[in-house]
């Protein structure tokens, strides 16, 4: 088998790549996905992204248990399938602030600051007010607001509580300014999930020179004198190799990515040939420098039967489920944490994201059956900026076992000062004047907590992860990086990374918009030197 480009991953980026690629009729391109396709009407459904967990589409992964946080081993969820990850996340829209990119370009990446970066996000974007100059009016993946489809008060008692400490409304976190609460943008469109597998490759599926295999586990990369050549995987049992014409891009994820580069013998020498691989080219960086979001939950109890404890239960489940059916609006057509915003707490641009849910007694693997009868609501203090530092390592030598997540979340003392601060915001936001009318007594934690010892205590037994990791194969000229800022890897030919796995710093918000325009820019990057 010969194309002119292999992608390695069907996921948010690999399924942008396929369509860009394919546009051009002269290309051929291999799109290789270890999963299998988007098939399950469950995708579809906005609210029903949990119940895809522990399924087909998930790699059911288990990161190494938190050492600094009581050796809690948390549910780590990936994207299996045609869509990867954007078949199974919260689908909320947010970009990070310009001055996460700025750094990039700061750090030596031309071509990366936000002015750069903008009109890949606007490409993407069909923005539910059309064109303007922080939006795209004609992209391929719908951006709507969560309240077009349904509506629940407390978001109101939000936006109205931040009034009450001092934050400001704030109807465009991906405008001119992110500070503030209100209501997330997501990509939802007519009520339906607008995965890349379900926008991008909508109709790309169908070109002629666009070859999507599923169910292809990639074994290496095929590497001669420094050239990327093509791609050995397996293919139902059996054993295949595909050769690139042109390049091979890697777009497996921040996880599998530097997992298949270390496969292929790209990595730290010493730790390959610890695991018997073949060095190709000894590259430290690749792996290490994982960042990622977590967060801890606060509830509260509310006095009214309006959160999703009461309307997924019984008969208001079935009522719910009907109207989505017939009109595709109600709680089952946006997602969990559909309102929120962002804090500056102690640094140059908003550190704190507020993650809100009319709901409480989940996890982040709970089933809508999971929970409990009574009425609440959650607020989820997400660190953005984290100072502790993970990396990606191998068990061995063969594709099939899973890498060594090791997350280190709280390996930095600062996190360990930070979420205290986080709880104390978080706490008085809940117990503001606007929450009075719902707001009765504290679910999680159960009592009500005082010292900064006792916080950190309780926060450190019930971190969650936000599912955002980024960074193993860092964009930059440092020692641990891994691509250039065109995004080729270091010292190999014909191969780049073109995901979540470039970015040099985590983003101030959720990731999978980053993502998407790293692949938009990743394409014109390859498409247009």
């Amino acid at each position: 088998m010969n194309f002119d480009y292999i992608i390695i991953g069907g996921g948010s980026a690999g399924c942008v790549l396929a369509n860009r690629f394919s546009e051009n009729p002269a290309n051929s391109v291999l799109l290789l996905e270890a999963g299998g396709q988007d098939k399950s009407f469950k995708i579809d459904i906005p609210l029903a992204y949990s119940q895809l967990y522990h399924s087909e589409y998930d790699w059911n992964l288990t990161p190494e248990p938190l050492s600094k946080a009581n050796d809690q081993v948390i549910f780590y969820p990936r994207g299996k399938g045609v869509g990867g990850s954007s078949l199974i996340n919260s689908m909320i829209y947010i970009r990070g602030n310009r001055k996460d990119y700025d750094d990039w370009s700061a750090l030596g990446n031309k071509g990366w600051s936000y002015e750069d970066v903008l009109p890949y996000f606007k490409k993407s974007e069909c923005h539910w007010k059309g064109e303007s100059v922080f939006h795209g009016g004609n992209g391929l993946m719908g951006v709507t607001p969560a309240f077009e489809r349904y509506s629940n008060p407390l978001w109101q008692a939000l936006t109205n509580a931040g009034t009450d400490i001092g934050l400001k409304p704030n109807d465009d976190f991906n405008g001119s300014t992110q500070e503030g609460l209100g209501i997330f943008d997501m990509t939802i469109r007519e009520g339906k999930r607008q995965s890349t597998a379900s926008t991008f490759l909508k109709t790309a599926r169908h070109r002629k020179n666009l070859f999507i295999l599923t169910e292809a586990v990639t074994e290496k990369i095929d590497i001669n004198n420094k050239i990327a050549t093509g791609v050995t995987f397996i293919h139902r049992g059996q054993t295949k190799i595909a050769k690139a014409n042109r390049e091979v891009i890697l777009s497996a994820g921040a996880i599998h990515s530097p997992q298949i580069l270390m496969l292929s013998g790209i990595g730290n020498g010493h730790y390959l040939t610890r695991h018997g691989i073949k060095i190709k080219h000894d590259l430290a960086g690749v792996g290490q420098n994982l960042k990622d979001h977590y967060f801890f939950p606060i509830s509260y109890e509310i006095n009214k039967p309006i959160s999703f404890n009461s309307q997924m239960r019984n008969f208001n489940l079935l009522k719910n489920v009907f109207q989505y059916i017939l009109t595709k609006k109600g709680p089952m057509a946006i997602g969990a944490a559909s309102a929120g915003g962002f804090v500056n707490l102690d640094s140059d641009r908003p550190d704190l994201q507020f993650h809100f849910a009319p709901t409480w007694g989940f996890r982040i693997n709970s089933k809508i059956g999971d929970l409990p009868k009574t009425d609440g609501m959650t607020l989820l203090p997400t660190i953005l900026q984290p100072k502790s530092t993970g990396y990606i390592g191998l068990k061995s030598s063969d594709v099939t076992d899973a890498p060594i997540i090791e997350l280190n979340y709280f390996d930095n003392d600062y996190d360990k000062r930070f979420v205290v601060k986080a709880y104390r915001f978080a706490h008085q936001l809940l117990n503001s004047k606007s929450f009075e009318p719902y707001r009765t007594s504290i679910l999680r934690p159960s009592r009500e907590l005082e010292s900064d010892d006792e916080i950190l205590d309780w926060v450190l037994s019930n971190v969650d992860t936000c599912y955002h990791p980024v960074g193993t194969c860092k964009m930059g000229n440092d020692a641990l990086a891994v691509v250039n800022d065109k995004l080729q890897v270091h010292g190999i030919e014909k191969l780049r990374v073109v995901d979540a796995s470039v970015m040099p710093t985590i983003v101030s918000g959720n990731t999978n918009a980053p993502t998407i325009m790293i692949a938009e820019k990743g394409a014109d990057l390859i498409l247009k030197p």
